[in-house]
């Protein structure tokens, strides 16, 4: 029964991972249809919100007064963290367009040495031989997934930095959903945190919008964008994590490189190399690394 429930937990990760991977082929798409970034996010967070609303609804009318309900001082800690999810869209559907997706996406995936930096700084504490590990084989993988080893492949810096942001706010929302109100239910925390979200969108695209605001992008993509973007990846990761454990889903949702890259090769024929596909799975065997127990049990 256990394995049954760790099999689930994987398919549910999985599943959850494949569907981020998705997400920045579609932004690419609708940029060459001619929408914006501040279209494309605001579309995302105006259907991600109106989803996960009824979502809480469903939860409430089917469990009542169990239902934990969020203070008032956790709703304003969990839309101030949901503010870096608001600027990881943000960044990483900027770095797109500047930069291929399978590029991008091995930025976003920075994550795993952020995370290590972050935990150090937070806990105070160095960290382990195979974190550093870990660290070193990801810097080696991505010089070989972004093509650096070859000089003749010149990136936007703009894309390049961007995509270090996107990654960036990306832990640092990581950091945060792990730490903040995690009593309350994984719907009302993502609903607050997308309300938080979307503060930080909304100042974006009132800053940077400077054409009249094309509503197609509704009926477009902005139902898929949410799907996929904020709706089925934190339900599958919130339903997954707990009969996997952090380890194995960590493992497992690394999956979300080789499915962006695959999409990006597939439908935007974006040009990957053998040597880039040894950069990924480098990143990936650093995950497996990073979180792996080598230690046997007595």
């Amino acid at each position: 029964m256990i394995k049954n429930n760790v099999l689930k937990g994987v398919f549910l990760v999985g599943l959850g991972a494949t569907s981020y991977g998705m997400l920045a082929t579609f932004v690419k798409i609708a940029y060459g249809e001619g929408f914006t970034t501040p279209e494309v996010t605001i579309a995302q967070f105006v259907y991600g919100i109106t989803g996960m609303l009824l979502i809480n609804m469903f939860q409430k009318a089917k469990k009542g007064n169990d239902v934990v309900k969020a203070s008032k001082k956790n709703i304003t800690q969990l839309m101030l963290a949901g503010t870096s999810l608001g600027m990881t869209s943000i960044f990483y559907y900027l770095a797109v367009k500047y930069i291929p997706v399978s590029i991008a996406i091995v930025l976003l995936m920075q994550t795993v040495w952020m995370g290590v930096l972050f935990e150090m700084i937070l806990e105070k504490k160095l960290p382990s031989t195979q974190k550093i590990i870990s660290v070193i084989i990801v810097l080696f993988g991505t010089a070989l997934a972004t093509n650096l080893i070859q000089s003749k492949v010149e990136l936007d810096w703009r894309g390049i930095v961007l995509g270090l942001l996107a990654a960036t706010s990306f832990t640092t929302t990581m950091f945060t959903a792990n730490r903040v109100a995690t009593h309350v239910s994984s719907a009302q925390r993502s609903l607050f945190m997308l309300l938080g979200g979307a503060v930080i969108v909304t100042g974006f695209a009132i800053a940077t919008q400077t054409t009249p605001f094309n509503f197609e992008i509704f009926m477009k993509w902005g139902i898929i964008l949410a799907l996929f973007g904020t709706i089925i990846p934190p339900l599958l990761f919130n339903a997954g994590f707990p009969l996997t454990g952090i380890g194995l889903g960590s493992i497992v949702s690394a999956l979300e490189l080789p499915v962006s890259v695959l999409m990006a090769y597939f439908l935007l024929n974006e040009k990957v190399i053998l040597l880039q596909w040894v950069g990924i799975v480098l990143i990936i065997l650093a995950i497996v690394i990073m979180n792996v127990n080598f230690k046997k049990k007595a």
